[in-house]
Parts: C-alpha cells; structure tokens; sequence
C-alpha cells in the first residue's frame, strides 16, 4: 500500500501496512514501522476499506476506496476543535475528490452512525 497513486497508475511500491485483523469483514491495518505515523493508505491494493486502531486497540480511523482504489471518505475518532471545544474525541467524517482533495470535518449524520457503527470498537457515542 503505497503513496498517492504509486498503486493505481501501476506503481509498485513495499507494502507499508500489515493487516493485523479484521472487524466485520473489514482488515485492520497497523504499520510497519511501528515508531512512524499512524495513519491508513491514501490508496488500497485490494479491498474497498481499511481500518486503523489506536495503539490501546480503540477505533481510530475507517477509511473507503473506490473502485479505482482512491480514497473516497475516512471516518476518525479524535480531537476535532471545529467540531467539539470541549476537547474531546469525536466521530466525523471527511470525503475525497479525485484530486485527495478533503471535505472539512463535519458530525456524522444518525444514517451514517448507523450504517458504520459496527467499525467502532471502543467509541463512546
């Protein structure tokens, strides 16, 4: 799994993330470099999701491909000041265009909640 468009224009790169489990069908990725960022894939070699958990094994981030393997939305569980002062983790959402280009964090809706829960291991609602 590798940078931005490194997989899809046919770019082969060394895998970066070890899936480490799944939850409801979906692999949990960590990665290698376990002293490094935390974060998911920009892109996916094969499945259409992936999700990261925090070092105590707690939802962190979801993140959902397209079928060209470009990040499409990402769901996070963490301090976003724009959406709660109070200083504490949250649920939200951001979209991707073509571009990577990201949509600005908003709450997630009771449907999307709903739909995506079963990915929250360990959220407080």
């Amino acid at each position: 799994m590798g940078g931005r468009g490194t997989f899809a224009s046919g770019n082969q790169v060394a895998y970066r993330y070890e899936t480490v489990g799944t939850i409801a069908g979906v692999k949990v990725l960590e990665p290698t470099n376990k002293t490094g960022s935390w974060k998911l894939p920009e892109e996916a070699h094969s499945s259409n999701a992936y999700i990261l958990l925090n070092k105590e094994g707690e939802f962190k981030v979801y993140r959902e491909y397209d079928s060209e393997h470009h990040l499409k939305l990402e769901i996070a569980y963490h301090v976003e000041p724009k959406l709660d002062k109070s200083g504490s983790k949250v649920l939200h959402i951001h979209t991707y265009d073509k571009n990577f280009n990201r949509s600005k964090a908003r709450p997630l809706t009771d449907s999307e909640y709903s739909k995506y829960k079963k990915y929250f291991k360990g959220v407080k609602k």
